[in-house]
């Protein structure tokens, strides 16, 4: 029950075969092979970034300052699109991210078989990302064939033009959708541009400005190759920025939406972030000790504050063979080692939203199946409409849930299957709780 809501996305990536296989070929435990592998994909990232960093500056400073700044702005939120440049718990994204920085590198050293086979890698992972750089290749390629005609410079005109005949081409055969899609599409406002807030527009259209001037500066430095990057980041993004637009403003191509063409800013935050690093190291911070300490320490401790913000319930560093500090995740684990694998749970559909919970995910923690709920697997509706019907069942069959008793219980153990419910405490009188903390019981119905 309820493993629909993730297959969706887990037959259409090789990621959890990825994982599943290193698990059984290392002994490593779950907790601790999750944790590797994030840590492995945050050095492979700033591996990556290196590597470009090294084909975009020619001093040591540059590259370390293009580098740290990243690695300082790991958890920075993308515009409106709801991503970070890394995650902060593993996911197909922070793998996908190292491989389309080398898809960048590989392209602007001219091996486009090398290239070729880490998009393919990114596409094996994640079924929307490996577009991005995709695009991002065949302008880098396109743009050094005909290095000699951009030598007097690209036109806002011309990008206009580059990125016209690149948006979407299928659009006009996108079907109407349907009611049930669209109250979806609604809990997921970052789908639609036009939904954004003031300042995630600007998030979305200052690095097309930056990446602009870059270029020129680059220009005058005879900095050649940045220069073809900057100028292919500014066409990127003003083609999926049109993209994004084409598919939101008219309903009859709403469905598209689930694309998510403004994705297409993680790739380009990161670049962003590296080349605006590079510059303030060739240019600011050069050897000057104490300006590297005043621009990162702050800017370090600025984003730990706001990490801490984001979850203040649970440990900034979740390390495995640890007892987690929140007591949500407690429960879970709790749940994951002392009942049944084929067990199923019911909790509160919102409970993500509870103060406190910090949006521990059930199913990863406890390695349970729980009903469907309101925040998560809408995302799986919203990219597979398909399974709208049955998620709106079993979210329906919970409503009223802060105000249930023993009987709503037992209806859903009737209806579905339902053998264990977590609660808020103090709970419902008259149920078994065999395991309770400060904020949560876990109960097996009778």
């Amino acid at each position: 029950m309820g493993r629909e809501f993730f297959l969706s996305h887990a037959r259409l990536t090789f990621f959890p075969n990825l994982i599943a296989l290193s698990l059984r070929v290392t002994h490593l435990p779950f907790d601790w092979g999750v944790f590797l592998w994030q840590v492995l994909s945050i050095f492979l990232l700033l591996a990556a970034c290196w590597e470009l960093s090294g084909l975009l500056f020619p001093t040591a400073r540059a590259r370390w300052a293009g580098v740290c700044l990243v690695a300082a702005l790991l958890t920075i939120p993308v515009a409106g699109t709801a991503l970070y440049i890394v995650d902060q718990y593993l996911n197909p994204r922070n793998l996908a991210a190292f491989a389309a920085v080398f898809a960048v590198v590989r392209t602007l050293e001219k091996k486009y078989l090398r290239s070729f086979l880490w998009i393919a890698f990114t596409a094996c992972l994640h079924p929307l990302m490996w577009v991005f750089p995709f695009a991002l290749c065949l302008l880098l390629a396109g743009i050094e064939k005909f290095e000699d005609r951009l030598q007097s410079g690209v036109t806002e005109k011309t990008v206009g033009a580059i990125a016209a005949l690149l948006v979407f081409p299928g659009i006009p055969l996108a079907p109407v959708p349907s009611r049930a899609y669209q109250e979806v599409a609604k809990l997921h406002g970052y789908f639609y541009i036009q939904r954004w807030a003031w300042y995630e527009w600007l998030g979305a259209v200052a690095p097309l400005f930056l990446f602009w001037w870059f270029g020129r500066l680059a220009r005058r430095r005879e900095a050649a190759c940045r220069e073809r990057v900057c100028w292919a980041f500014v066409i990127y993004g003003a083609m999926f920025l049109s993209a994004s637009l084409v598919v939101d403003l008219p309903v009859r191509f709403e469905v598209l939406a689930r694309l998510q063409p403004m994705r297409s800013l993680h790739l380009m935050y990161i670049v962003m972030f590296l080349v605006m690093g590079g510059f303030v190291g060739e240019c600011v911070l050069q050897r000057h000790v104490w300006l590297w300490l005043l621009l990162f320490v702050p800017l370090s401790l600025g984003m730990f504050y706001a990490q801490r913000a984001l979850f203040p319930a649970s440990a900034h560093l979740g390390l495995p063979g640890t007892t987690p500090k929140n007591p949500w995740a407690q429960a879970f684990l709790w749940i994951r080692e002392n009942t049944p694998v084929n067990a199923l749970f019911a909790l509160d559909p919102q409970y993500s939203h509870i103060e406190g919970e910090d949006e521990v995910g059930f199913r990863c923690a406890a390695l349970r199946s729980r009903l469907a709920d309101w925040d998560k697997d809408n995302g799986a509706v919203s990219m597979f409409p398909q399974l709208g019907e049955e998620w709106w069942s079993q979210v329906q069959a919970q409503r009223g849930w802060k105000s249930f008793q023993l009987e709503d219980f037992l209806r859903l153990k009737n209806q579905y299957g339902v053998g264990w419910v977590v609660l808020q405490r103090p709970g419902v009188g008259g149920m078994d709780c065999p395991y309770s903390n400060a904020a949560v019981q876990v109960c097996k119905l009778p």
